[in-house]
């Protein structure tokens, strides 16, 4: 089943973010854009390349509005470890869930169960907590954090312009199409 125009679950979790332990919740995706990054675990191969990849974006991210989390099934306290002795991970500002439970990665259908992993998952999620966008990897295949700067751009303009539709490609100011009988069979 479809996660796409659904709501974020209820949860609280305990996150890492710039030197300190914080509380999250499903709150915390209300307001604003987010993004919510799942990757299967900490001290890995791929993952350090993902998340230093987000943060690259991440000033971009901010200016358009959005947040970004990322998680994983390991405990915020893990996440600091990590945090103070990798370069990669050194360099991250934005909220690392921890999810050690499982329940973040249930609630958003990329657990692993055989292995209590979560798949590499990537939701973008508008101001109401409505999940807008999402992009799921097998373990092996790394994100490009780049991409999701046009898809935030195109979940923003949608969401402003009712009636329009961004065609695939679309970049900032290029032309949406308003789905009409006038189109059917003409593109």
């Amino acid at each position: 089943m479809s996660l796409i125009g659904k709501e974020v679950l209820p949860f609280t979790a305990q996150a890492y973010k710039n030197g300190e332990f914080i509380e999250v919740t499903d709150q915390d995706f209300k307001g604003h854009w987010s993004i919510l990054c799942f990757y299967p675990a900490d001290f890995t191969f791929v993952c350090p390349t993902e998340l230093e990849d987000l943060q690259d974006q991440y000033p971009e991210l901010q200016k358009l509005g959005v947040e970004v989390f990322s998680c994983s099934r390991d405990s915020h306290f893990t996440h600091k470890a990590w945090h103070d002795t990798s370069d990669a991970i050194g360099k991250l500002t934005y909220t690392m869930i921890g999810d050690p439970g499982h329940v973040l990665s249930r609630h958003f259908d990329v657990f692993v169960e055989e292995e209590g992993r979560a798949d590499r998952g990537t939701f973008i999620i508008d101001p109401d907590g409505i999940i807008q966008a999402v992009e799921i990897n097998a373990e092996g295949i790394g994100r490009d954090a780049s991409t999701l700067i046009d898809k935030i751009k195109a979940a923003q303009y949608v969401r402003n312009n009712p009636g329009e539709v961004c065609p695939a490609k679309w970049k900032e100011g290029g032309e949406t199409l308003k789905p009409s009988l006038d189109l059917v069979g003409k593109i």
